[in-house]
């Protein structure tokens, strides 16, 4: 069920850093970006990786080659991604569309796709030769927007890499952007779906006006000390297929199996990783689920809209109440939360982040889930098919480490379909962490709750 770092090691050889910009003149402009994408929460570079099988079709085509134009050629289009982030009065990032261009690597690695194993899954080796980390690069103003490395194989197969500033844009976005290189790559004149700003589509009201509860923000004093040291963090993946959910499906009551599976994965856990963690038991924990809104508006956002379009709600309880109640429990927080994301929500986020001075979501004992399947990483083609593995390419990512884990759909070993997740914990931690999922994957009934310890969800 887990995955450890793979034992594998090789050089790199890259050559020096160049920035590609559009292939043709673009508007010199200022862009204000929303007041959803400038939150604090997404001022952080967050990292994909697709990989790509040869092709012998195509021998001779040089997919360094073939991706830097077909770069150059999207950016006409997504000409903001070629400028750089500037902050005016009240931490408004706006972007400065200079047409500077994004950063590209390329490079040769003295591996081969096979040699990476067969269940191509996060935590990847030697990520950091893969995406060589541009000193001077890793801020969030004044630096490219992008960074892309592609790697060629001795195989004849390619990994991309790319780094992303996530106040640009949304995995959603990502995935049209990158869509859209790939359309160009094959020998489009322009992307089948176009690219929309309309940025202010998501800005706050005029009087702003906090109409929702939002604890997600909430300002959570760290009392304890930290309880995720981070020079000593373990990342490890774990994949559920349809026995392992049929598994934590068991422990549901019947009332609740109408649950998706990202409800009740989430539950899953968000119970075992509080358990792990071991804080006390009157300590307030929280799970916070990443909901896309683009289809809570009426009408819905545009058809090509490439910002930040989804919310991050929260479920609060005590880490007592979670941990000894059923599952059962942790899956109504979740549901609860889930639900409350609306049109209305989504332009009280807005305000709220005008009126607060664009605050961080709240980290102190929390855990963010992000389910990407429906992103469409895997589906972008360069050429060369679709990729082997295409997604986040990493757990605790963001400007708090550990914070964060992706579901991203998997086909193992078997050919079993369903999700890997990547977790990030402290080793002892994610020793427990194993031990607790294990011992929910071997239970064969429905926990009987203790009545003392239910409580109505918040």
């Amino acid at each position: 069920m887990a995955s450890s770092l793979p034992s594998l090691v090789f050089e790199v050889n890259r050559k020096r850093p160049e920035l590609v910009s559009p292939s043709k003149p673009t508007p010199h402009e200022v862009k204000l970006l929303s007041d959803i994408d400038d939150q604090d929460g997404l001022r952080f570079q967050i990292p994909v990786i697709q990989f790509y099988r040869y092709d012998p079709s195509l021998e001779g085509k040089d997919p360094v080659d073939v991706i830097r134009k077909a770069l150059a050629k999207t950016l006409v289009f997504y000409y903001p991604f070629a400028g750089r982030l500037r902050e005016g009065p009240s931490r408004k990032l706006m972007v400065d569309c200079s047409g500077e261009g994004v950063l590209f690597i390329e490079a040769d690695a003295d591996v081969t796709l096979n040699q990476f194993g067969d269940a191509l899954q996060p935590p990847f080796p030697c990520w950091e030769e893969l995406l060589y980390d541009v000193p001077g690069s890793q801020g969030v103003l004044n630096t490219p927007l992008l960074l892309i490395q592609v790697t060629r194989l001795k195989c004849g197969g390619f990994i991309l890499a790319l780094r992303l500033n996530h106040t640009m844009s949304d995995a959603a976005s990502l995935v049209q952007f990158m869509t859209a290189v790939g359309e160009m790559a094959q020998g489009a004149s322009e992307p089948s779906i176009l690219p929309v700003w309309r940025r202010e589509l998501l800005n706050a009201r005029d009087p702003p006006r906090v109409t929702c509860t939002h604890r997600e923000y909430e300002q959570v004093p760290d009392t304890k000390g930290t309880i995720i040291p981070l020079d000593d963090m373990v990342h490890r993946s774990f994949f559920f297929g349809p026995n392992e959910v049929a598994a934590i499906r068991r422990l549901i009551p019947p009332h609740q199996l109408k649950c998706s599976n990202f409800e009740i994965l989430t539950a899953c856990l968000w119970r075992c990783r509080t358990i792990a963690l071991q804080p006390e038991n009157d300590e307030e924990v929280r799970i916070i689920c990443i909901v896309n809104a683009r289809a809570k508006f009426n009408p819905p956002l545009p058809r090509g809209y490439y910002g930040n379009a989804f919310a991050f709600p929260v479920a609060v309880t005590t880490a007592g109440k979670l941990s000894e109640n059923p599952l059962g429990y942790a899956l109504e927080l979740v549901r609860k939360a889930k639900s409350d994301v609306t049109e209305e929500y989504m332009h009280s986020v807005a305000d709220l982040m005008v009126i607060k001075d664009r605050p961080h979501f709240a980290v102190v004992r929390s855990y963010l889930v992000s389910d990407v399947t429906r992103a469409g990483f895997s589906e972008v083609d360069f050429g060369w098919g679709k990729a082997l593995y295409g997604g986040p390419a990493k757990g605790g990512v963001g400007a708090i480490p550990g914070v964060a884990s992706f579901y991203i759909p998997f086909e193992n070993s078997k050919g079993e379909g369903g999700l890997v997740i990547p977790v990030c914990l402290p080793s002892e931690a994610m020793e427990r962490f194993v031990k607790e999922l294990d011992n929910v994957l071997k239970k064969k009934h429905v926990q009987q709750p203790k009545s003392s310890l239910i409580v109505s969800s918040l």
